[in-house]
């Protein structure tokens, strides 16, 4: 196990007080511009991203197979603040990734479609003010059968092609 000191977080929290951003404010800048906060509420709290993944034949295919600090109830990194110490292969999803390698991200990404030229989905916690409507639209990992990547002997027979990775 792992000892990191816990926080106790409500996904909720990023949503209670959204009066110092600019309404609306992944319309009115591009990614590059956005603040360090800005870009951390553009995340929905999926937890897609931290589903493993494969590449086969320059393809990149995505498990059921979620990392051992993703909590499959929140959808939550446990070691958020520690993740890069603790898992070097944790990838920091940042400009680069977006642009360059958006296969790795969810097609309902917030970073992947605003990069696209798209529009946040209603059940998006900007749009709807409730951190839990990503779950209850059924866009999160919350009560899909995955696996704790410790468990896991062979990636490949645990391929998923899920619509919405």
């Amino acid at each position: 196990m792992f000892d990191w000191p816990q926080k106790t977080f409500s996904p909720q929290d990023r949503y209670k007080d959204l009066s110092s951003f600019e309404k609306e404010f992944w319309k009115k800048k591009p990614l590059k511009d956005l603040s360090k906060a800005e870009w951390e509420l553009l995340c929905d709290g999926c937890g897609k991203c931290c589903l493993n993944k494969i590449g086969i034949k320059n393809k990149v295919y995505f498990t059921n197979a979620r990392c051992r600090f993703l909590d499959p109830e929140n959808c939550l990194c446990q070691i958020y603040e520690h993740r890069f110490k603790k898992v070097p292969d944790c990838r920091d999803i940042d400009l680069n990734t977006v642009f360059k390698e958006p296969e790795i991200l969810p097609k309902t990404c917030a970073y992947r479609l605003l990069s696209e030229g798209k529009e946040l989905p209603n059940w998006h916690p900007l749009i709807s003010g409730d951190a839990n409507s990503v779950h209850n639209a059924g866009m999160s990992l919350k009560d899909r059968p995955t696996v704790s990547e410790t468990k896991v002997k062979d990636y490949e027979d645990n391929i998923v092609e899920w619509p919405d990775l």
